[in-house]
């Protein structure tokens, strides 16, 4: 990264300051269009380029992370340690894995082969949120698990 880059990364301002403390300040892992609508109205001057921006500013200093495209929108993270989620395929409502889950997945990959250890990674299990599973119907998956490998 050259020394410019280093720089402009590490400069705060009001707008970048209030849009990581609004992405860490949300559970629900937003998108640059909700954490724009959020601030929109206490920051007249706010675009949403202005949104994406800071967000790949902030994932590359590592102060927030990217979870992929749901629904057609990239969703942000700003809890950053090792954790897993949980997106819904009936509403696309991104959660973080209940602790219990992210225990028994810890342990499961915390091994060392010959010639790779595992460091950090991210697991991202899709399914049925409560709400789905009462109102909607879902496809009967039978009894094996559903794993969706795309």
């Amino acid at each position: 990264m050259s020394r410019v880059r280093e720089g402009k990364a590490k400069k705060h301002s009001f707008k970048r300051d209030a849009i990581l403390t609004a992405l860490c300040g949300r559970r629900d892992h937003p998108s640059a269009r909700q954490i724009y609508e959020e601030l929109k109205p206490s920051i007249p001057g706010l675009s949403l380029g202005t949104i994406y921006r800071n967000l790949g500013l902030f994932r590359e200093e590592k102060a927030a992370a990217s979870l992929g495209v749901v629904n057609g929108e990239e969703r942000f993270d700003g809890r950053t340690e090792g954790h897993s989620h949980l997106i819904c395929e009936g509403c696309g409502k991104v959660m973080d894995a209940p602790a219990e889950l992210q225990e028994e997945l810890d342990a499961k990959l915390s091994f060392k082969m010959n010639s790779f250890s595992i460091d950090t990674g991210k697991t991202v299990l899709y399914g049925y949120c409560e709400d789905c599973l009462k109102n909607k119907p879902v496809p009967d998956f039978g009894t094996a698990p559903h794993v969706n490998t795309g």
